[in-house]
């Protein structure tokens, strides 16, 4: 069975993603952190289709996963690879999770073990205290059949039923629960696709390309001359700058870059892509925003700029930092080469929206009901992320990220133009006016 989530390669880095279900499943969560991957998924039932989905992969991707590890030797056996191949190992938070799932359900002491290194499940057992528990492991070569592995755990519980088995093959771990020995699927965690995938971004040539490529970074501190006007004396506004300035040259010393004030509390910065992804943990965390609040009592917006020319990405830093404001500051977006966008980058999942939108129908409406590219955008990231198109004014506002003031005003010009329809209430408590309740009639999918 085949599954292609995605073919537009231009928008990202091509990956290709192949397993079962169930891990295909939580690798596509775990994706959601890695804008700049277009996953392609290959979903098999039978490990023997493995090759064949890789093959259709193969000139298509520039790095491919395997989310289990027996798969990824049969095919690496049959097959030669121009393209960096990575696997997701059994050797981090999952084999904790397992082992101590194990102790729990069956006790640890005595445990058949497949497909994991002697030496990591040795030092686990350590670290838990668990020194007298007896290990068998499977001894085959990598290249051993499923049945083999199979008979392995079978024959030792047979042996001494007080044996529990440890496997990271799916199947084994099916017909074992199917026999009635008791067993764990080792799985990897959300933590261990992370690192699996953060591996696999680094070992791309774009990647590597792009280590060097400039960035250009804009900072605005929020309601500036309101906050100004707040000080009595001039002597500490300008106390105000020094810290606040000196709190910023320590942040992008860290992001080995370059600080120069513009002015009317805008501030620029350069630095490198590489050195950017990595201290921001791939567009995931951004301590500056939390620190300038926390120390200085001051709200600051970020524009971060990617482009192909210096130009490019200046320009792109300008309409990050203009996105930031309207999300209503205290937030930092990113805009890259191609004009998507990804932010706020503090979420855990940023969204990603594109702002070029192309389709004519869509513009069409957009324009006559007032409504700005960036509020379109957002809202098509929303429509297609969670497949949701009924609203109230008081979810719109936080994704468009404005009064509710404003959202009912917005309803009202979407309302005449065609763009919305009134389907229901949401009553919330005994006392005040129902919330109405907005459904989406353009199709921005």
């Amino acid at each position: 069975m085949t599954d292609f989530q995605s073919t537009d390669i231009e928008n990202g880095i091509a990956i290709g993603v192949i397993g079962p279900k169930i891990l295909v499943e939580r690798t596509r969560e775990a994706l959601q952190s890695f804008p700049s991957f277009t996953p392609i998924f290959q979903v098999y039932e039978n490990e023997n289709a493995a090759t064949s989905l890789t093959a259709e992969l193969i000139n298509k991707v520039e790095v491919l996963l395997f989310l289990e590890y027996h798969v990824f030797r049969k095919v690496k056996e049959s097959m030669e690879f121009s393209i960096p191949v990575h696997y997701v190992p059994l050797m981090g938070t999952g084999l904790y999770r397992s082992l101590f799932r194990i102790k729990t359900l069956y006790g640890l002491n005595a445990l058949t073990v497949d497909s994991v290194t002697q030496a990591y499940v040795e030092n686990i057992l350590n670290e838990l205290g668990e020194k007298n528990t007896q290990l068998t492991f499977f001894e085959g070569t990598a290249t051993a059949s499923l049945d083999d592995i199979l008979t392995f755990h079978v024959e030792n519980f047979n042996k001494q039923q007080e044996f529990s088995a440890m496997t990271g093959v799916q199947t084994v771990a099916e017909r074992l629960t199917e026999l009635g020995v008791p067993n764990e699927w080792v799985t990897p965690t959300h933590q261990d696709l992370i690192v699996s995938l953060e591996r696999a971004l680094l070992a791309t040539k774009t990647r590597r390309n792009k280590e060097s490529q400039i960035v250009v970074g804009l900072i605005d501190i929020d309601n500036f001359k309101k906050m100004v006007g707040l000080y009595p004396t001039e002597h500490e506004i300008q106390k105000l700058k020094l810290d606040l300035h000196r709190l910023l040259l320590d942040y992008v010393k860290l992001l080995d870059g370059h600080l120069t004030s513009l002015g009317g509390g805008e501030f620029l910065f350069f630095t490198t892509r590489g050195i950017f992804e990595r201290e921001t943990r791939g567009y995931k965390f951004l301590p500056i925003l939390d620190d300038a609040h926390k120390s200085l009592g001051v709200s600051i917006s970020i524009g971060i700029g990617f482009g192909r020319s210096a130009t490019d990405a200046g320009n792109h830093a300008r309409i990050a930092l203009r996105q930031s404001k309207e999300f209503g500051g205290n937030t930092c977006f990113i805009v890259r080469e191609d004009r998507s966008v990804i932010g706020p980058v503090e979420m855990t999942h940023p969204m990603i929206y594109d702002l070029s939108i192309t389709d004519e129908k869509l513009l069409s409406v957009a324009e006559k009901a007032g409504m700005s590219a960036a509020y379109m955008s957002k809202l098509m990231a929303q429509v297609v992320r969670y497949n949701k198109t009924h609203y109230t004014a008081q979810e719109l506002s936080t994704i468009l990220g404005i009064t509710i003031r404003s959202a009912n005003r917005i309803l009202v010009q979407w309302s005449d133009a065609g763009m919305v329809d009134v389907v229901g209430e949401e009553k919330i408590s005994s006392r005040g006016r129902p919330r109405q309740i907005y459904r989406l009639s353009v199709n921005f999918k």
